[in-house]
């Protein structure tokens, strides 16, 4: 089982940048893709980055590319997304998640999550 957990969330003005953790407990970060999502009321879930295993390609919806990069520490066992050039639309619940097929994080249906972190663009 894997546990996520979460942190970074905050409150900043649009054009401000916040940068997101998640520290994940299993060994096997490695054959999983990572990635994040956010939800806000009233709001659809839309996934905002994945990060593949074994050489980290990445994926990017147009919303926030250019915007948002996710990585891996180097510890291997912390995923991160730094934010920048906030915008209010940006606000919402943000979930670290894993995914153990491609398929799911197109599909939206992660394996597993965390219980997320709030962000706040004003």
């Amino acid at each position: 089982h894997v546990q996520l957990v979460e942190s970074g969330g905050g409150s900043v003005q649009a054009g401000g940048s916040l940068n997101l953790s998640c520290d994940m407990s299993s060994y096997t970060y490695s054959r999983i893709c990572m990635g994040w999502f956010r939800q806000a009321p009233g709001k659809e879930r839309e996934r905002v980055a994945l990060m593949w295993p074994f050489g980290g390609k990445t994926d990017y919806p147009d919303s926030v590319r250019g915007r948002f990069t996710i990585s891996r520490g180097s510890a291997k066992n912390t995923i991160y997304l730094q934010m920048n050039s906030l915008k209010p639309e940006d606000t919402g619940m943000y979930y670290c998640a894993a995914y153990t097929a491609l398929s799911r994080w197109f599909e939206g249906r992660p394996n597993y999550a965390g219980q997320g972190t709030q962000v706040t663009v004003s």
